[in-house]
């Protein structure tokens, strides 16, 4: 007699990381029929006010300026391990992207086969583009469903989630209609956030004094048509959100970039605004350096390794990011810098095999004593390395940092040198010192991932250190932009469309004159003022900040909490994301209870994970492969597995 199964789950949030746990989910249902004597019936329900794929931040219609922060060769929806349950269907973005060239969909638009005509695997596709792509690669996979699952896609929020007895719950939502369901999955990827208390100051003396006031928002939703031609705007943040600002301000009014001997120019349309851009920095994130690879191949790992890892958890340390696992890394951004400019540069150091054997020997984790292995190399680099060519490893987050400028004019012009210069860098690649530097730390990013996983570093060092200081840092130097936008941004700095206040800014609001105002401590003159101000940064992911009404929901009824974590000196402090246990993450309520049939995926585990990631990595043509490369969907397997094994 045939044992029939019947199971219903709810996703919540339909982009990228649902649609990851939905194809898994489909993956594992066709498993399970596929083994003699056992059928399954599953329902699921799909709840996101956005169509299905590429959910809020992915959306196909939105503007092609709007660049991914990857290249085409990395970002994919399924799974590329052999140890899970094959995918029904689907392909790697750049699979699909060549495809499209040879194959393509009678439904892709006119720019979306203009794009793919000259987008190659090294390329940064629009986020448009993306969104595409998760489209058909859901509508792939949907095709081939196997037989017993139905899935009912719900356009709308959900605003509710409790128990309804017996293991069930009940989803409310924002229709008014009520999902009752065995099961539940938080994919909710970015939500509102509320903002702080100088940006409520800010919002509020906007309303008083009739200026304009744009609060943290994902670009594609702004209405960039509000902020006046040829009137001054502040733009605070100068990160990814910041590139999206300036490319709607120009290019999307019409400006062009122009070649002109070997550099760029910009020739303006007359419709835009005059943008003045603040950052603490002063400059903005370090541009991509040109690769082949995700991670530059002639850089590899050889202090912070999945083996230093593995003899921290056999010892039955948990290590301190600070004291244990920065000073591997660091030892290998100076490997890679050095290494690279003795390759790159050989008139930089005389006797370069004497230099690289008494650099490795002060490498040596375990040739001296705590603490003394920096001065050991600074006697290496002393003999052997001029002044010039030494790596300032803190300065390369602070480039400016030291120096004063006696106008903004002045100041202008030194950021637009460092833009050129990182350009030019970015262009020579795995030959440019410093990028290899940087690479070293992209490279640590993703073993850092898998080693403080699940509390696997202290809670101090994760407060103090790894967030405290080392986020921000690396962020700035291996999340930048492609090397394109330093490039435009230089551009529009010499045509006057761009300036820039300076590092440390301090903003405020002049009521007198009815501006806001931006000054650096470290520019002479007058603070910049205008009628305008966007806060060009990402909402805050911070669940105890959240302006969700699902979320806000969950904790006051205490079916979630946030993740308290201990300082060194024992004061508990509140971290971003949700307190859950894994595996599959399940979130621990506020009696400490773990809801049985109650998973979270994505951003609001960021108390559990560090970086967790938009996109899976593809199984990379060449270089390392990590584990934390594919963590998202190993984590959407998880989920599904443990839905189907109820």
């Amino acid at each position: 007699m045939e044992n029939t199964q019947s199971i219903r789950t709810a996703i919540i949030g339909a982009g990228p990381r649902g649609t990851s746990v939905l194809e898994r989910l489909l993956a594992h249902a066709a498993a399970r029929n596929a083994s003699a004597g056992r059928a399954l019936r599953l329902h699921i329900d799909v709840v996101d006010p956005y169509p299905a794929g590429p959910g809020h931040v992915w959306q196909p219609g939105q503007s092609r300026l709007y660049l991914m922060n990857t290249q085409s060769f990395y970002p994919t929806l399924v799974p590329e391990d052999p140890s899970l349950p094959p995918p029904l269907a689907g392909t790697s973005f750049d699979q699909w992207r060549d495809r499209q060239l040879h194959h393509p969909l009678p439904s892709l638009s006119e720019d979306e086969r203009a794009e793919l005509a000259v987008l190659g695997p090294n390329d940064f596709p629009s986020r448009a583009l993306y969104g595409r792509y998760l489209r058909s690669t859901l509508e792939e996979v949907l095709a081939k469903a196997p037989d017993g699952v139905t899935i009912d896609f719900h356009e709308t929020s959900a605003v509710s989630v409790r128990p309804a007895g017996d293991g069930l719950y009940d989803v409310g939502l924002a229709t008014g209609g009520l999902l009752r369901t065995g099961s539940v999955v938080l994919a909710l990827g970015h939500i509102p956030s509320r903002l702080n208390s100088e940006q409520r100051e800010l919002q509020a003396a906007a309303k008083q004094l009739g200026l304009l006031y744009l609060p943290p928002a994902v670009p594609a939703d702004v209405d960039w048509s509000r902020i006046p031609a040829g009137e001054p705007v502040l733009v605070r943040g100068m990160g990814l959100n910041f590139f999206d600002t300036m490319v709607a301000l120009t290019e999307g009014r019409g400006g062009k970039f122009v070649p002109n001997g070997g550099r760029l120019e910009y020739e303006p349309s007359g419709q835009e605004p005059l943008i003045i851009a603040a950052s603490r920095r002063g400059t903005p994130y370090r541009a991509k350096a040109s690769t082949e690879g995700y991670y530059p191949a002639s850089i590899s790992l050889r202090y912070l390794t999945e083996d230093a890892l593995d003899r921290f958890r056999k010892a039955g340390i948990k290590p301190g990011f600070d004291h244990d696992l920065w000073p591997l890394l660091q030892r290998d951004t100076l490997w890679a810098y050095y290494s690279t400019l003795v390759r790159s540069q050989p008139a930089a150091v005389p006797d370069r095999a004497a230099f690289l054997a008494a650099l490795e020997e002060a490498l040596h984790p375990h040739t001296h004593s705590a603490g003394n292995w920096e001065d050991s190399v600074e006697s290496v680099l002393a003999i052997h390395v001029g002044p010039r060519h030494r790596l300032d490893l803190a300065g390369l987050a602070t480039p400016l940092a030291g120096r004063s400028f006696a106008s903004r004019a002045e100041h202008d012009a030194a950021v637009v040198e460092h833009l050129l210069d990182d350009a030019r860098r970015s262009a020579l690649g795995e030959d440019d010192p410093l990028k290899m530097a940087i690479g070293a730390l992209h490279h640590g990013r993703a073993v850092l991932k898998t080693a403080v996983a699940d509390g696997g570093i202290t809670d101090e060092s994760w407060v103090a250190g790894l967030r405290g200081w080392f986020e921000s840092f690396v962020e700035g130097l291996a999340s930048g932009p492609p090397a394109l936008r330093a490039e435009q941004l230089a551009a529009l700095a010499r045509a006057g469309v761009v300036s820039f206040v300076g590092p440390d800014p301090k903003f405020g609001v002049d009521r007198r004159n009815r501006m806001f105002t931006a000054a650096s401590p470290w520019v002479e003159g007058p603070p910049a003022t205008a009628a305008t101000m966007v806060e060009a940064l990402a909402p805050g992911n911070r669940v105890s900040a959240n302006d969700s009404p699902l979320l806000g929901q969950l904790l006051a009824d205490g079916a979630v909490r946030p993740k308290l974590m201990m300082t060194a000196e024992g004061a508990p402090v509140q971290s971003t994301g949700l307190d859950v246990v894994p595996h599959p993450y399940r979130p621990v309520a506020a009696n400490g209870a773990v809801t049985k049939g109650f998973y979270v995926l994505g951003l609001q585990l960021s108390s559990a994970q560090w970086g967790t990631a938009i996109a899976a990595e593809a199984v990379p043509r060449k270089g390392p492969v990590y584990r934390s490369g594919q963590r998202t969907l190993r984590d959407a397997d998880e989920i599904a597995a443990a839905i189907l094994a109820s």
